[in-house]
């Protein structure tokens, strides 16, 4: 009996994706005063075809991934806590500073000139987990902003409308710090990598055709108004528990 072998696929080992859709040709990394921290449930790190922390670490010269669950005792993220003065987490809350709502003078004194912004990367409820376990960051000034558009990553469920993908809330992020005269930096291409993947997977799903696209899933588009009822030490990794 004969046994096909499969040939391994070729993988791009800096966007961490299958070499045929890999999306390093539209990364633009930019600059920004701001220091982002993607703080990344070990489930977001193995998602290496449609995860989006990944993707916002290649795009910002300034940032950095640690992976885990509970951060309390997690040596990095002390380190950064103890060093940093202006230190804040990104979450969602009516008690929180809304970026949104915020005069440019409220925002550049909140803020101050370089900020530090720790960002749970994960499915919502493994990113209350992991704020109700890490005690270190429930001591953080938290800052969040109004949405109001829809996230263009249609190929995902989210639980709400305008619930939004990390590199998507970066960007709304920039862009309100840019309108206060906290950040100086262009976000113009921030998004082009996330939209090239997003069409290239659309592109999968709708051609039937498309060898690169695995036969036994599903193709169907689920229209985006069904969700779900309920460079130096870059990237880090902690067991969980």
């Amino acid at each position: 009996m004969q046994v096909e072998i499969k040939e391994p696929r070729i993988k791009c080992y800096k966007c961490m994706r299958p070499s045929s859709s890999c999306i390093c040709k539209h990364i633009n990394t930019i600059q920004t005063k701001t220091r982002f921290t993607i703080l990344m449930h070990p489930k977001e790190y193995k998602k290496e075809k449609n995860g989006t922390g990944h993707m916002t670490k290649l795009q910002l010269k300034n940032s950095e991934i640690i992976v885990g669950v509970d951060f309390t005792n997690n040596a990095r993220v002390n380190e950064i806590l103890n060093k940093e003065n202006c230190s804040f987490l990104l979450y969602p809350g009516k008690d929180n500073f809304n970026l949104s709502t915020r005069k440019s003078s409220e925002v550049n004194s909140f803020m101050g000139n370089t900020p530090h912004i720790f960002i749970l990367d994960g499915t919502w409820p493994c990113a209350r987990k992991m704020l109700k376990l890490s005690k270190n960051l429930q001591k953080l000034k938290r800052v969040s902003f109004d949405n109001k558009i829809q996230s263009k990553f249609i190929i995902k469920q989210q639980p709400e409308s305008l619930c939004l993908s990390t590199i998507e809330s970066v960007y709304t992020v920039l862009n309100l710090l840019n309108k206060a005269n906290v950040e100086q930096c262009e976000t113009k291409h921030l998004l082009l990598p996330f939209e090239k993947m997003i069409a290239y997977q659309i592109e999968c799903i709708i051609n039937p055709n498309n060898k690169k696209y695995r036969p036994s899933t599903r193709r169907e588009m689920i229209p985006k108004d069904m969700y779900k009822s309920n460079q130096q030490r870059s990237t880090i990794y902690e067991q969980e528990n």
